[in-house]
């Protein structure tokens, strides 16, 4: 046997070596699987479906019914505390919204009512 003869395969990488290449690449694909589950999830849905439901009760409520917003809060269904509502006197609109999943508007107009804004 010669000694200059060493075909020895390459060494193997390293455990420390394959977790910086697949680390990221792990953490990418569980977030961008995380954020398209939660998009077109039922939970999605009902937080849209929440929103322009609030929106279009307390605008009817306030302009519609001439209430106030504390007796307008007394309108709303159980369940639907997480949607927060933004009341604009200026520009006569209720916009309810749940963060990071849905935002929805309600306009009055005093001819045809309180109407959703499209989404």
């Amino acid at each position: 046997m010669l000694a200059s003869d060493t075909s020895s395969p390459p060494p193997a990488p390293t455990r420390r070596i394959r977790w910086l290449v697949w680390g990221p690449v792990l953490l990418l694909t569980l977030a961008a699987g995380g954020w398209l589950g939660l998009r077109y999830s039922t939970t999605g849905k009902q937080a849209q479906l929440a929103t322009g439901y609030i929106a279009h009760v307390v605008c009817s409520c306030r302009y519609v019914g001439g209430r106030d917003m504390a007796s307008c809060e007394t309108d709303r269904e159980p369940g639907t505390e997480v949607v927060q509502i933004e009341d604009d006197t200026a520009k006569r609109t209720v916009t309810a919204r749940v963060p990071l999943l849905s935002s929805r508007t309600a306009r009055f107009d005093p001819e045809y009512g309180c109407a959703l804004d499209p989404p």
